[in-house]
């Protein structure tokens, strides 16, 4: 296929995807994501046919999937019907896959669309939880302390909302009052393909793509998300390039022009590389299987999935690097009454580049290339993170193994200079492993072979505790 010119249509498409498919539905990142940075319980949707630089406004009170399906939905128009219809039939063509039952379209205001992504999609994510979630990822360096993660939540699931395909309802939503010009036109051809993706695959059982086993396996779910992403943007394009037209090409460059994303574009660092990578490492990764067979080796990924972030930034890994089980104890009861288990999965190769790269402080981060070099020889973990209520303390432990010493060794070393850059060097002072000392507390590397263990506890009493338990 074109590569570089698929490639620049999908940049310039880029911001409106994101903006578009980030607010709704089960949103599973890599590494922390499922339990930290997308926490709340999404039905699987996503969002279309963003309108450009439209301020949020106070929604009115919450509606119910319930109460949404006992609506009298209002019928697009014969314009837009028409419009749709022949997309749907020219995406399943590209595609190669045809829908088992028909999805039906509604017409929703702005003011109901608003409502659903900030009232009924963050229901149960209370203040408190957001609170607790900052403390983890302000412990990692990836927010800055006190930083207001719910509100960010709000803004950015709230930043160009037009619509979205439930799949819960099995029912498309469309903004009310807008023509489909050539974005909303890409934009649902990208959204269609979801739906023929969760028809013909079940997401949901099929690929064990659910709350559930995301928050067994967040990595899993990081690697399976760019592989649902990476198709609809590949079969987006393919379409483009089939079928649109000159007026096509022109609205939706006028569309790029002047968008504005000003939530996003000040998000953590972090934040925005986590929301651009289903989208640009899943069309890469999808690009090299079609490359080697067509839709069909596509296909074929979906009976096979990728479990990794690694598999996803390396395609020529799939399938055949998969991942190595590393297990923790519960060390609740070793650490005392006052600690509990707050969260334990797998950070993956790509968190493991966050962390290294794109600290919110970028006095902490390394250059991009030793930061993803350092992370690349990643062959499996698991970390841990507990919290104490009473006082706000958190302990972080992450257990990894390298794919061999000398990747044990690149890591170590980056590791290193990412700690002297955050925290002050206090020698060989815990179990003879080097230590740092920082407002977080106190900072443990053990390296052996190819096992690192990092540990970040209030005190070095506790720190040593868990050392000697994990050693």
């Amino acid at each position: 296929m074109e590569t570089k010119n698929t490639k620049n249509i999908l940049l310039s498409c880029a911001v409106i995807l994101i903006l578009s498919c980030v607010c709704l539905g089960l949103i599973v990142v890599s590494g922390i994501g499922v339990s930290l940075l997308w926490p709340i319980n999404f039905r699987q949707g996503n969002v279309f046919t963003p309108e450009p630089s439209r301020t949020f406004q106070a929604p009115s009170a919450p509606t119910t999937p319930d109460e949404r399906q006992t609506e009298i939905p209002e019928s697009l128009s014969d314009e837009i019907e028409t419009i749709v219809m022949e997309i749907e039939t020219q995406v399943s063509q590209i595609r190669g896959l045809q829908v088992q039952e028909s999805v039906p379209r509604i017409l929703m205001t702005e003011e109901e669309l608003e409502d659903i992504v900030v009232n009924e999609f963050f229901a149960e994510y209370s203040d408190e939880d957001a609170r607790q979630d900052g403390l983890v990822l302000s412990l990692l360096g990836l927010i800055p302390t006190g930083f207001d993660l719910k509100n960010l939540y709000h803004e950015l699931y709230s930043e160009q909302v037009s619509g979205f395909y439930d799949s819960e309802t099995q029912e498309i939503y469309i903004l009310k009052g807008i023509s489909f010009g050539g974005s909303q036109k890409l934009t649902y051809a990208h959204e269609y393909t979801h739906v023929l993706q969760d028809q013909v695959f079940d997401l949901d059982e099929g690929l064990n793509y659910n709350e559930e086993a995301c928050e067994v396996d967040s990595e899993r779910c990081a690697a399976i998300q760019a592989l649902i992403e990476g198709d609809a943007s590949l079969t987006e394009v393919l379409w483009f390039q089939t079928y649109a037209t000159r007026s096509d090409y022109l609205d939706i460059m006028q569309s790029f022009e002047t968008l504005e994303s000003p939530v996003l574009d000040a998000a953590p660092p972090f934040i925005q590389e986590d929301l651009y990578f289903p989208y640009e490492q899943g069309f890469t990764f999808v690009e090299y299987l079609y490359d080697q067979g067509g839709f069909d080796a596509v296909d074929a990924a979906y009976t096979n999935p990728p479990l990794s972030t690694e598999q996803i930034l390396h395609p020529e890994r799939y399938p055949w690097d998969q991942p190595q089980t590393v297990t923790l104890p519960d060390l609740s009861s070793v650490l005392g009454r006052t600690w509990s288990l707050f969260d334990q999965n797998i950070m993956g190769e790509l968190y493991t580049y966050f962390i290294l790269g794109l600290s919110y402080d970028e006095a902490y981060r390394l250059p991009e290339d030793q930061a993803k070099s350092a992370a690349e020889g990643w062959g499996g973990d698991a970390y841990a993170i507990y919290l104490n209520e009473d006082t706000d303390e958190v302990i972080f432990l992450l257990d990894m193994v390298w794919d061999t010493a000398a990747d044990a060794d690149q890591f170590a070393t980056a590791f290193t200079n990412y700690a002297g850059a955050r925290w002050s060097y206090v020698g060989q002072t815990i179990a003879n492993q080097p230590t740092w000392q920082g407002g977080e507390g106190t900072v443990i590397l053990l390296h052996e072979d190819e096992r690192t263990l990092w540990v970040i506890a209030p005190t070095d009493e506790l720190a040593e505790i868990i050392l000697l338990e994990l050693q």
